[in-house]
């Protein structure tokens, strides 16, 4: 008895059919396009829950090793749902334990790029704060030293002038040793602050250039030449010369100008850099050491994983110490006096807490806002 052979009719291929409909359909190995790929990590769960002793069913376990034993060009819909449902049963049983914080040995530790990362920007950020916060503190520094020299300098030039008053006005009834004099104690330390001053304002000049002109013609380069220094010398032996007194005070009116404009425009010059370029550094610094201290942490429990670098975390740690300088009241809550770059650096390691304070800034505009239509309601209905 002959068998009867069928020949199979070949119909129309529908959308669904072919090879377009074999990728819908999920028939094809072109299909299974990222599932194979996840084969490393559910492989490294694997190994990991092994090492540790956590208890893993043979059917998950099996469902992975059967995938990794199969061609991914052989998978079928079979294999690929058993292959889902184990990683995400494993995942589920190791949780908080990701693939990214698992290392076996040979390979590189996690989280070595993101180490290296904010290794980077901590140096960059550093080699920005440092020189700027030098700079800032000696400047502060001798700007208070010039401004106290000046007080001082001051009180004596009064007082120097007094005495040279007094010896100008006519007197005939006192003898001549008991008439004022200079003192000469007081000319020697007022020519001692003058030196002091000028010197100063000098270094002061030199953080910005010398883009103030000495009254003396000093350049950078200038070295402590004598001739140079003759006028704010006192001459041997006229210590209580008036004329030498005359001419001190002249050339403290000389020096102090050159001082307090040295010192106003390092002043503005340095106190834009602390206000608008250091808080935002800080800023910065704050969220690194935010961030480094959460991948400590999370390198501990195991928990690490991507994305490496919160890049998002930085922008916003920078914008909120750009602005933290307009607001003065931001800690008047607050038991101890913080300087602003101290609260920069604080709004950087917790920005959830500067915005939570803006947020209680809008609160009294957000109640107005919803007031107004309240209000309108109520002049309609009044007409």
């Amino acid at each position: 008895m002959s068998e009867k052979t069928e020949i199979p009719v070949s119909e129309p291929e529908s959308p669904g059919d072919g090879a377009n409909g074999r990728l819908l359909n999920g028939d094809s190995a072109s299909s299974f396009k990222y599932l194979p790929l996840k084969l490393d990590d559910a492989e490294r769960l694997l190994v990991y829950a092994a090492e540790t002793g956590i208890d893993i069913d043979t059917k998950t376990s099996d469902a992975i090793l059967k995938a990794r034993t199969t061609d991914p060009n052989e998978w079928n819909k079979e294999i690929a749902a058993n292959f889902l449902v184990a990683f995400s049963n494993l995942a589920a049983k190791l949780k908080p334990i990701t693939v990214e914080s698992i290392w076996i040995r040979g390979e590189p530790k996690p989280g070595v790029k993101t180490i290296k990362i904010y290794e980077f920007v901590v140096i960059l950020l550093a080699a920005l704060i440092i020189p700027f916060s030098l700079v800032t503190f000696f400047t502060s520094g001798i700007s208070k030293a010039i401004n106290a020299d000046i007080q001082r300098a001051n009180e004596l030039a009064v007082k120097l002038g007094d005495q040279l008053r007094a010896m100008q006005e006519p007197d005939s009834k006192a003898p001549i040793q008991n008439r004022s004099q200079i003192v000469p104690r007081d000319l020697q330390e007022f020519a001692a602050i003058i030196r002091a001053i000028d010197a100063r304002a000098w270094q002061l000049n030199f953080f910005v250039r010398c883009s103030v002109l000495d009254p003396f013609r000093r350049t950078c380069v200038w070295s402590n030449n004598p001739e140079n220094l003759k006028e704010l010398e006192i001459t041997p032996g006229k210590a209580g010369d008036p004329t030498e007194a005359t001419q001190k005070i002249a050339v403290f009116q000389k020096v102090r100008y050159f001082a307090k404009s040295v010192d106003e425009f390092v002043s503005v010059t340095y106190g834009a850099m602390a206000t608008c370029i250091l808080p935002v550094l800080y800023a910065l610094l704050g969220a690194c050491a935010c961030l480094l201290r959460l991948f400590e942490a999370e390198s501990k429990l195991r928990t690490f994983s991507l994305p490496d670098f919160h890049i998002a975390r930085l922008f916003i740690a920078a914008i909120g110490g750009s602005v933290v300088g307009l607001f003065n009241n931001f800690n008047d809550n607050l038991t101890a006096s913080i300087p602003p770059l101290a609260i920069a650096f604080l709004v950087g390691y917790a920005v959830d807490v500067f915005f939570s304070f803006l947020e209680n800034l809008l609160q009294p505009f957000k109640r107005r806002g919803d007031a107004a239509p309240e209000t309108s309601k109520t002049t309609v209905r009044d007409q």
